[in-house]
Order: structure tokens, then C-alpha cells, then sequence
């Protein structure tokens, strides 16, 4: 019989057993209270893209995320307050240039092995995830861009009342030195109206579609960038020569990316300074791609990475609302912008982030 609340696995007690673990679908690592692995099987090494002989060197600890959940669980479970501790994590991957974690949903169980170990399951649960946050996101876009359309109209329509009240005014008055005022007025009237056309441009341009090489894009933003900052900035290149051409707006893609970049580059200010900032401007092909309850078997991944500072926490939830900027003086409507742009080519964006690496990730189907 299988002690009460303890995994089926749990009962894995010879080598030949630990071995089996190889057959099942899930990661699967057996380890010590403290964390130190003993055992990994098989698709645990290939999420994390390590051999079982070094993750078997190493503690569990540094491939979560946020590993203190992982010492709480274990720590409960080895003193017998728990048989079982369930919870969530995000599993690292040992990937040469970053990778985004794996959201997983971890049980740590106890066993009958000498020396107190623990079981440790992890079940991905990265795609329920992405739908989530996907369908989250875009009932916010569509809620934002409602919002912008109405207030845009609003304010549109009184302001050209006071441009010209002003321009009338200008013309009554008796002196030039009065007719300051009335320029500052007109100034900031067209400083609005040059604002609210921003906020509705991505909703009436019409799409200029044709075939989109997504490197030709990349090098437009490449050059673009360098050009702003020829020294202290290395942008450089990580391209899949093998994603073919798709359907799009170019000039749109253009002025998405160039915004993701430019906001990289303005967060890596005082690395620029130093002469070590950097950004990789990575593509690849990915495969079986869920996007909005739709399947593709084919989808273009542009990674745009950068080492600066990352972004503040208090904004990371929030980065693509209008309006919303981390930089003094910026207008807010520069993701606002890219995250309309993509949408309207079927994709998503999404951003990653922390201190020294911040990762925003374009999906696009290809045909």
C-alpha cells in the first residue's frame, strides 16, 4: 500500500526504478533536504538542457526562478509536516544567450529512500499560462484602444476651438510682446493634436501589405539605432537565415521593433557611458505555436534582448498601457504603439525581465 498523501513515484526505491522515471512525460528529480540533486530523469535534462551528471553536481535550487518556495516545501516536507507540498515556480533554462523560465507547477512528495530524500515533480505549465496571459493582455488592448479612440475625439474636437481662438486673438491684440501668450497657446494646441494623431494613427492606417523579410527589418532598425549611438552600443545579430518571408505591413513592423529598441537603448544610457551596452536582435523559428486559441505550425520568434537595467517592478505589468513610461519626458505610447502594430499582423509581444537582461519576445505566424 502506498502511504497515505505520497506520490505513486515516490515508491521509486532501486535504480532500476529511478530509471523508469525516464519513461514519464513529466521532470522528475529526486533530491536531499537540503536540495542537492541525486536524480534527474530525462525530460528534466531536456528542460533545463543539462546531462543528469551535472545537474546531479549541482543543488535543484538554482534552476528555479524563485527558489525559497522550493527550501519552504522541502524543508516542511522532510520534518514530516506535510507528506506533500504543492505550489507554483518558473524553471530556468541553461541556455547560452537566456531563455524565458518554464512555468511549472511543482509537488514535492516524501519517499522510502535511505537518507530522508525527497521527490520533487514538476508539470508544465507553460501553454495554459501563455493563453492566460494572452487573453488577459488582449482584452486590455481592446479596452485601451477603445478608451484612446473616445478620450483622442474628446479632446480633438475643443482643441482646434482654442487654436483658433487664440490665432484671433493674435490678431486683436495691441502689442508683440502680448502675442507671446498667444503663440505659447497655439504651441502647445499643436503639441496635443500632434499627441492625439499619434494615438489614433494605428487605428485608421490602412495596412500596405506585401511579402516581409523579417531580417530586412531588423537591419533597417539596426541601422537606424547605430546611427543615434555610433559609440558605446554594440547591436548585434543572431539570425535564423531559414525564416521564410510572410505576409505584412513592413513599414509597420519597422516602427515596432525600432520602438522596443530605442527604449533598450535609452535604458542602457549609462552602459552606452561605459561603452558595454548591448543588444541582440535574435530570430528563430518556432513550431505548434498557440496563439489566441488558434494553432500554428509555424511561427516567427524575434527576441530583442538588452543587459541594461531592466524594468522597474512597479511598472512590469503595465509597460504597454498609453501613457505609461519609465522615463522622464517619454510620451508612453512607444510600446502602446508596438504592441498594436504586432497585434494587427495575428501576433503577440510580451516582455521578460530582470536586473541585467530584459528579453521582448515577438510572435508572428509564418505561412
Amino acid at each position: 500500500m502506498t502511504p497515505a498523501g505520497h506520490s505513486p513515484l515516490a515508491q521509486a526505491d532501486t535504480t532500476a526504478g529511478l530509471e523508469a522515471l525516464d519513461l514519464l512525460a513529466t521532470m522528475v528529480a529526486v533530491v536531499s533536504p537540503g536540495g542537492e540533486c541525486l536524480f534527474a530523469n530525462a525530460p528534466l535534462e531536456a528542460a533545463v538542457g543539462l546531462s543528469r551528471r551535472t545537474l546531479t553536481q549541482r543543488h535543484l535550487h538554482e534552476w528555479l526562478r524563485e527558489p525559497a518556495a522550493l527550501r519552504e516545501a522541502l524543508d516542511a516536507v522532510s520534518r514530516n509536516e506535510f507528506s506533500t507540498r504543492r505550489f507554483e515556480g518558473a524553471l530556468r533554462r541553461a541556455v547560452v544567450g537566456g531563455s524565458e523560465p518554464v512555468p511549472v507547477h511543482i509537488i514535492v512528495s516524501q519517499t522510502d529512500r535511505a537518507g530522508g530524500a525527497l521527490l520533487v515533480e514538476m508539470i508544465e505549465i507553460e501553454q495554459q499560462t501563455r493563453q492566460e496571459r494572452e487573453e488577459r493582455v488582449h482584452g486590455q488592448a481592446e479596452v485601451t484602444k477603445e478608451l484612446i479612440r473616445n478620450l483622442a475625439h474628446e479632446i480633438k474636437n475643443p482643441l482646434g476651438g482654442i487654436r483658433g481662438a487664440a490665432q484671433l486673438l493674435a490678431l486683436e491684440l495691441p502689442s508683440a510682446e502680448l502675442t507671446e501668450y498667444t503663440q505659447v497657446i497655439i504651441h502647445e494646441a499643436d503639441r496635443l493634436q500632434t499627441l492625439v494623431d499619434r494615438l489614433l494613427a494605428p487605428h485608421r492606417k490602412p495596412h500596405v501589405v506585401g511579402d516581409v523579410n523579417i531580417h530586412e527589418v531588423c537591419e533597417r532598425v539596426r541601422t537606424l539605432v547605430l546611427l543615434e549611438h555610433p559609440r558605446g552600443l554594440s547591436v548585434r545579430r543572431d539570425y535564423d537565415a531559414s525564416i521564410p518571408e510572410f505576409r505584412g505591413d513592413r513599414e509597420q513592423l519597422i516602427q515596432a521593433v525600432l520602438n522596443i529598441v530605442q527604449n533598450a537603448a535609452q535604458a542602457l544610457a549609462e552602459r552606452i557611458e561605459r561603452e558595454d551596452a548591448e543588444i541582440i536582435l535574435r530570430t528563430r523559428v518556432a513550431r505548434q505555436v498557440t496563439i489566441g486559441k488558434q494553432r500554428y505550425r509555424l511561427a516567427l520568434e524575434l527576441h530583442i534582448q538588452d543587459n541594461g537595467p531592466g524594468v522597474p517592478e512597479h511598472l512590469k505589468d503595465r509597460i504597454f498601457y498609453p501613457l505609461v513610461s519609465g522615463r522622464d519626458g517619454g510620451s508612453g505610447l512607444g510600446l502602446t504603439l508596438a504592441q498594436t502594430f504586432v497585434q494587427q499582423h495575428q501576433g503577440t509581444i510580451e516582455c521578460d525581465s530582470e536586473p541585467g537582461r530584459t528579453v521582448f519576445k515577438i510572435v508572428i505566424p509564418l505561412p
